[in-house]
């Protein structure tokens, strides 16, 4: 939708790294390369509708008072600051409601097309714009925080504001049920002027994206884990007293979050054939037109989060207390909320309200030369080199509004929401939290590349060159009065002092890549390659900032010492096709880690939360394998059915820290390990495809299936005797069906089938210490279904 077919002139997937690509394409780099302009005069437009099987039609999409999306997705100004009544109550809801689930369609139109003028230049230009609304929901989510509290016993969940036994102590077993909608909609405009040897083109893309989400979460199995058969009805019920009212307590946490992103581009860019073709070198080269490229850009991009709020609250259960007047009956406390605030926002009250504000400007520019020559008149060659440069700068600001002198509650049986009569409510002023960090960051990168593709003989050709690229990233942090970090490696919140957590980093790295291809037949060609690459961080790895989806979610915490990771990439790939519409390549890839970023989780005193960390080293290495087939060749029955599958198997490594390592080999630990495998890297991926094309009657058919194996997501840590196990993200599988059939000369109609398999997508913790694995969170996405009807027409 965002990039028309009519526009696309190709799609190129890169799994070698060359000196012409950005240091960080360590491999699968996929460029999509837009046409100057149409090559024929084009308008088409297609509307569709979908359904999904945990949406559509159901009656208990969450939301809130005042939520969902206007038709643009633009928020009125509801949701502006009410600076005016500070050290008031606020306006608007704090917590979820149901309503009936949204409709979800799309619609997409283009037209376009280019004139010839006498002289043979040629203009034209391509409009297009897309619209899209689109929701999802799942109940019963899980997300669980659990330990292993002693070597040996099974793991626990994790217990904060207290320890377990203590009287007093909170547990983070959440299930969580979360609605989202949105509204997607966005224009690429293409004009462009061109002639034989030269073409120029000025293209602008903008996209708008608003997204509503609602999430709750429930803790009610922590009480139930450690007082077994525990029933909230009855007031003498183990865990129901006095001293054990605040003893693993039910929860409700409450989050509504509205996001806009808005993007935007304006590229210019040129293409050049130079006049000078002929000249020779000797007797054994005989160059062609110098071709020369060129781009340059200006970005923005721009996320705005106004007025996220989080609402949370602790329930107690009725118990027998004569001291604690009223009594229904006498001697039985009421069922009572109070505020709860987790201990990532503990310096907060029970109800949070944020304004987030990220813009990013960009500017970039790449200049091309390419000389192609033959040697020895048939072999063909090319000298490349080229000059990059990329500027980006982000400003980062939150402004968080709090609760924190509030120290109300609220009467009421559990499944009675407090938010909901919160708003109504005398008593709750909200005042400026001043622990916020705003920052400033900036990232260049600039490079200077050179480049040879050198025919060695008939069979044998050497690709090389070298990249010289140097990274610059800066943040400067605006920390306002009260503002708390974790420094990176420690294990409490400390005062966050001017310039402590700011980041000035500069590299310079000269990226050598060499291949030799040797084509062993007509049909087969090998590549033997070796290049050097890097990963650098990013803004959100870098900043130490507490990143959380949703009130008692997964928690992320940057690192500002984080160091940028250097690559050693090998590979040896074989493709043979012995005919057109059949291939068979085999591929073995290894790549050397230095500094690799992991992500890891770690634990304050009262709190887990996940990190990125360079680790000493680390390797990645496994054999691909690739088979498509025209399964035509074989019968006329089968004319325009193809197929086709890929197979990936990884093995990875990295080896840990020496403080890491003495960590888990401490007596109260007992999980000694030097080593796991690299964050982010699936076991193994499975890709198959079925497609049918059958021109005559104008039908196609394809059928994608694909399966994703175990990958590790967050790696062990470990904490004042507690050892928290990996985290993988279970295999899961995906499987998509569309059925595309021609109706008449300009029209079709489209049905798409996705997620068909449904599965839970699960993560797990998973140690040898620890058993069988343990689920740490699950939801499902549910099936959808599609049906569209387009039209193109050609004049």
């Amino acid at each position: 939708d965002q990039f028309p077919s009519v526009v696309i002139e190709s799609v190129q997937v890169s799994k070698t790294f060359t000196p012409y690509q950005q240091g960080d394409a360590s491999g699968g780099a996929v460029n999509v390369k837009l046409k100057g302009i149409p090559d024929e005069n084009t308008l088409e437009f297609k509307v569709q509708g979908s359904t999904n099987s945990q949406v559509t039609g159901k009656s208990d999409f969450l939301t809130y008072e005042g939520g969902g999306l206007d038709f643009w997705g633009k928020d009125d100004g509801g949701r502006d600051i009410q600076s005016d009544k500070l050290g008031e109550n606020w306006d608007g809801a704090v917590g979820v409601s149901t309503d009936d689930a949204p409709t979800d369609y799309k619609w997409s139109m283009a037209a376009g097309g280019k004139r010839e003028l006498d002289n043979g230049l040629k203009i034209g230009g391509l409009a297009s714009f897309y619209y899209e609304r689109d929701s999802s929901s799942y109940k019963n989510g899980i997300n669980d925080s659990k330990v292993v509290a002693t070597p040996g016993d099974k793991m626990t969940p994790e217990t904060n504001q207290g320890a377990a036994g203590s009287g007093d102590f909170k547990t983070a077993l959440f299930d969580v049920d979360q609605s989202s909608q949105s509204v997607q909609w966005g224009g690429l405009g293409i004009v462009g002027i061109e002639s034989e040897r030269h073409s120029v083109t000025l293209s602008y893309l903008h996209s708008h994206t608003a997204e509503d989400t609602a999430t709750l979460a429930e803790d009610t199995r922590g009480k139930k884990f450690y007082f077994p058969g525990y029933d909230p009805s009855d007031p003498f019920s183990e865990g129901n007293n006095k001293d054990d009212k605040f003893a693993a307590p039910y929860l409700r946490l409450e989050t509504l979050e509205y996001q806009e992103r808005t993007t935007s581009s304006m590229q210019l860019a040129g293409q050049h054939a130079l006049a000078m073709e002929g000249l020779r070198l000797g007797k054994a080269f005989t160059f062609g037109e110098p071709k020369l490229d060129w781009t340059l850009s200006s970005n923005n991009a721009k996320q705005v989060t106004p007025d996220k709020r989080q609402f949370g609250a602790l329930w107690i259960a009725p118990y027998f207390d004569p001291g604690f007047p009223p009594f229904i009956p006498p001697g039985f406390t009421r069922p009572r909320w109070v505020g709860y605030k987790p201990d990532a926002n503990f310096s907060l009250g029970n109800l949070q309200r944020i304004w987030k504000d990220i813009e990013e400007d960009g500017q970039q520019y790449a200049l091309n030369l390419e000389l192609p020559f033959q040697q020895w008149g048939e072999l063909d060659g090319y000298f490349k080199t080229g000059v990059f440069r990329d500027k980006v700068e982000r400003d980062f600001n939150q402004d968080t509004f709090s609760n924190a002198s509030d120290t109300s509650g609220f009467e009421g049986d559990f499944d009675e929401f407090w938010s909901g009569s919160f708003p109504g409510e005398d008593g709750h002023e909200i005042s400026a939290a001043e622990t916020d960090v705003d920052y400033k960051g900036d990232l260049e990168v600039s490079a200077w590349y050179s480049m040879l593709q050198l025919p060695l003989a008939s069979r044998w050709t050497l690709v090389t060159g070298v990249r010289l690229e140097s990274t610059a990233i800066g943040i400067a942090n605006e920390e306002e009065n009260l503002v708390l970090w974790v420094p990176p490696g420690g294990t409490q919140f400390e005062d966050l002092e001017p310039g402590e957590a700011d980041v000035k980093f500069d590299d310079d790295n000269a990226l050598p890549a060499v291949a030799v291809k040797f084509q062993a037949s007509e049909n087969t060609n090998v590549q033997v390659s070796y290049s050097e690459t890097l990963a650098r961080q990013t803004f959100k790895e870098l900043t130490p900032i507490v990143q959380q989806e949703f009130l008692g979610g997964p928690i992320f915490i940057g690192n500002p010492d984080l160091q940028l990771s250097s690559l050693e990439n090998y590979d040896v790939r074989v493709d043979h096709t012995p005919y057109e519409g059949a291939l068979i390549s085999v591929s073995y890839f290894d790549k050397q880690i230095e500094d690799p970023i992991e992500y890891v989780q770690t634990v304050t005193d009262s709190f887990s939360f996940t990190t990125a960390e360079n680790y000493p080293e680390g390797e990645l290495s496994g054999f691909e394998l690739e088979v498509r087939q025209d399964l035509g060749r074989f019968s006329d029955r089968l004319e325009g059915l193809s197929a086709g599958a890929n197979a990936t198997f990884i093995e990875s490594e990295v080896v840990l820290p020496d403080d890491e390592v003495a960590g888990f080999e401490l007596p109260e630990i007992a999980a000694p390990m030097d080593s796991r495998d690299m964050t982010n890297a699936p076991e193994h991926l499975f890709n198959l495809y079925l497609t049918y094309d059958h021109a005559l009657t104008g039908t196609q058919v394809s059928v994608f299936y694909t399966i994703q194996g175990d990958t590790l997501i967050a790696g062990a840590g470990q904490f004042d005797g507690d050892f928290i196990p990996n985290i993988y993200a279970l295999e899961y599988d995906t499987l998509n069906l569309s059925i595309t059939q021609k109706l008449g000369e300009h029209f079709q109609v489209q049905f798409q089938a996705k997620n068909l398999t449904d599965p839970d997508i699960e993560t797990v913790y998973r140690s040898k210490y620890i058993g069988d694995d343990v689920l740490n969170t699950s939801f499902s996405r549910g099936v959808e279904f599609s049906l569209g009807i387009g039209a193109r027409f050609q004049f």
